[in-house]
Formats: structure tokens, sequence, C-alpha cells
């Protein structure tokens, strides 16, 4: 039997800044459809990072899993048969991404922290 492979703590580290931007672009209502991706990488390109698009969709999944984001399917305007899925709020998925907010702004105090004192220690 095979050992099912965990992502790294790096790995874990993205998806988390993933989602706080998905939470944040869905509080602007600029969330909809593969526009995503196009935002997220216009959003991150000045910093090296290109998210793919298989870890957004990940992001977006535990968002929706986590009762913060829905996904709502609507006909495209012109078109008989195409949707377009637009992601929105649940039920008391603004207080719960409120609360995802500030626990992920208390972990990334912390790891600038840690990253702050190892550039002081190596190359100062």
């Amino acid at each position: 039997m095979r050992e099912k492979r965990t992502p790294s703590g790096f790995l874990l580290k993205q998806r988390a800044f993933l989602k706080l931007y998905l939470i944040t672009l869905t509080e602007q209502e600029r969330l909809y459809g593969l526009k995503i991706l196009d935002v997220l990488r216009q959003e991150f390109k000045p910093y090296g990072y290109k998210p793919n698009h298989s870890e957004v969709y990940k992001a977006l999944h535990d968002l929706i899993e986590d009762g913060i984001l829905k996904q709502v399917k609507q006909k495209k305007e012109g078109m008989k048969y195409q949707e377009v899925v637009y992601y929105r709020f649940a039920d008391g998925g603004y207080e719960k991404a409120k609360l995802y907010k500030r626990q992920l702004k208390a972990e990334l105090d912390r790891c600038e922290a840690l990253i702050r004192k190892a550039i002081q220690d190596n190359f100062s």
C-alpha cells in the first residue's frame, strides 16, 4: 500500500496565501470563472510567483469545504448551454473569512519575524 503524500509546509503556506487573496477578491466582487487565475497571476507577477491552475482551484475548493465560499453557476449571456461559475460568500462565509484572515495575519507576522531574523543572522 502506498503512503499518502502530503504537501510540504511551503505548499501549505502558498495555498493559505492564495486563500487570503481569493477571499479579498470575493470581497471586491471580482471573483468569477477562469478570470481568477489571470487576476492572481497579475497580482503576484512582480514577486516572481505564478500560481498554477490546480493550486488556485485547490485553494477555492478548500474555501468551499470550509463554508466560506460557494459556487454559483449562471448561463453565459447570449449562450444557450454555456455556464459561467461565480464564487460568492456562503451564508455566514463572510464572518468565517474575517476569522481566517485574522488567524493568517498572526501566522504571517510570525513568518515575517522569522525571515527578518534569518536575514539578519546570515546576511548582515
